[in-house]
């Protein structure tokens, strides 16, 4: 599936968009370069789903966790910052990613392995016009 999203004017329709295509699916692994505006489509998908916390990047505390208007939590990773993945087994990633949650996951390369199978991988790369593209 492919979305494109032709500027940031446009990205929470494109959240709209992603969010019909869910389903039962809780683990999204979202892959792009630096700059690609992971960080930013993940937050407009938090803000459709109706999350009214503050959300940021969580690059320095690698887990964010948010509230959706249901009560379920929603978690937001960032494993940019990860030098090992004893890293990973030591913040309980388990119960996490099997706890039924919605879970966003930002640099999952560096996780690969210890990735639920059924993890939805989500590349987002910038198009030379400067839009997005969003396949998954």
């Amino acid at each position: 599936m492919e979305i494109k999203i032709k500027d940031i004017e446009h990205i929470r329709e494109a959240a709209r968009e992603f969010i019909q295509y869910i389903g039962d699916h809780r683990v999204f692994a979202f892959y792009g370069k630096m700059g690609a505006g992971k960080t930013t489509f993940v937050k407009a998908i938090c803000e459709e789903l109706g999350v009214e916390d503050v959300i940021t990047s969580p690059t320095f505390a690698i887990i964010n966790e948010y509230t959706q208007p249901d009560g379920d939590p929603l978690f937001h990773f960032d494993f940019y910052r990860i030098k090992k993945l004893e890293e990973v087994y030591d913040m309980g990633y388990e119960d996490y990613f099997y706890s039924g949650a919605l879970c966003f996951i930002e640099w999952p390369e560096l996780i690969e392995e210890i990735l639920p199978d059924d993890a939805v991988r989500v590349s987002i790369s910038e198009q030379e016009d400067g839009s997005r593209l969003v396949t998954f």
